[in-house]
């Protein structure tokens, strides 16, 4: 299979290091991601600054703009053809819940979509408050795409549905199981920090904690909390999928 990755922790971000190496294995992979983080970036395109890319070795490319940007640069001009799929990621911190509608790895994967691309976004669900961040697990997350690849014809993806999949951040013996989910509610505290600078002059930032979630079975917020890695299968328009019973097959061979 022709893979394009992309993702918006960064062309050097361990993440992608990561699948770019299990996928490269068994497919043909090509790398465009940002040059430096863009995480919490949303759907943001590059519309009116140039972008500049730059080659890191053969098949990895760096871009001075945003994860959507790179998705377009990547089928739109790195590559000949369309590839056969693009997975964003793999994301340092989860993308569960809302926080989909601000997350740059789901940007790249959607873009996709708009194209007519399969695209997958994947997350390693990392604790930013408890977690030693050098040693994120993100093998686990790098194993399961690679299988779930192996595993499903393009065209259980439906137009305009991009599948998001959460990995909890543990060894892959450690893991409970795969679960097919809806999307959960994630609660923040949503402070606005206020600070002053060296001339005495105010400026702000935005924080929170995170409050923990509505704890629906079923949703993407439960799976990963229990240990379960979620596959959310999102139609961009709002429709029910009508391959679910595909997807549910795929997930039942894990």
């Amino acid at each position: 299979m022709n893979i394009l990755i992309c993702n918006d922790d960064g062309v050097y971000a361990e993440g992608i290091k990561a699948l770019y190496s299990e996928l490269r294995k068994e497919h043909t992979v090509t790398v465009v991601a940002p040059l430096e983080e863009r995480s919490t970036t949303g759907h943001t395109l590059s519309l009116d600054v140039p972008l500049r890319l730059v080659k890191v070795e053969e098949g990895i490319y760096g871009c001075s703009g945003f994860p959507a940007d790179c998705s377009l640069i990547g089928f739109g001009h790195i590559l000949k053809s369309k590839p056969d799929l693009i997975i964003s990621g793999i994301n340092r911190g989860a993308n569960l819940g809302q926080d989909i509608y601000y997350s740059g790895t789901m940007a790249a994967a959607r873009e996709a979509c708009f194209h007519g691309i399969p695209g997958i976004a994947v997350s390693t669900a990392c604790d930013f408050m408890n977690h030693n961040l050098r040693n994120i697990n993100y093998q686990t997350a790098a194993t399961f795409i690679a299988e779930i690849v192996s595993k499903i014809e393009l065209d259980y993806f439906e137009p305009m549905t991009v599948l998001n999949v959460n990995v909890p951040d543990c060894p892959t013996d450690k893991l409970k199981g795969v679960k097919l989910t809806e999307l959960g509610f994630r609660k923040y505290s949503e402070e606005i920090s206020e600070r002053e600078d060296f001339k005495g002059r105010s400026y702000y930032w935005i924080g929170g904690v995170y409050k923990g979630f509505v704890g629906e079975e079923g949703t993407d917020c439960h799976a990963v909390d229990q240990g379960y890695i979620s596959v959310t299968p999102l139609n961009l328009l709002g429709r029910k999928a009508e391959t679910l019973n595909n997807w549910t097959r795929v997930i039942e061979s894990f």
